[in-house]
């Protein structure tokens, strides 16, 4: 299950950039350059289907690392938004892409709580 919305995580993670659409105002939606340059943290590495402690610890620490990453990148994404040098297009890509980058996280922060799940289950 956890190896589905892994792959299911990556594949997500290259739509962004296929899809692009014209905005009323004639502009594409497309990231601004500063914005392109900004690194999109990889998820953490999967938790074990049946995790004992340490597992949970160390992925603990990677989903808090993922979460300040995660934070530091809509900095930098959202850095430019109220600039007036943006078009339609580009604040709708900016939105699209902090938006993207709140429910990656969510994701991840499910499949811990579902190992922490998991974990209790297998403790009785």
């Amino acid at each position: 299950m956890k190896r589905i919305i892994f792959t299911g995580l990556m594949l997500v993670t290259m739509a962004p950039a296929m899809a692009q659409e014209a905005m009323d105002d004639g502009s594409m939606v497309v990231l601004p350059i500063t914005a392109q340059q900004c690194n999109l943290p990889n998820a953490p590495p999967p938790i074990p289907e049946v995790p004992v402690k340490e597992d949970l610890l160390r992925a603990q620490k990677g989903v808090k690392n993922f979460q300040t990453d995660m934070e530091a990148y809509r900095e930098c994404v959202n850095h430019d938004v109220l600039s007036k040098d943006l078009s339609d297009g580009n604040r709708q890509a900016i939105t699209n892409a902090h938006n993207y980058s709140v429910d990656m996280e969510e994701r991840v922060a499910d499949m811990f709580n579902e190992a922490v799940r998991a974990y209790k289950k297998n403790q009785k």
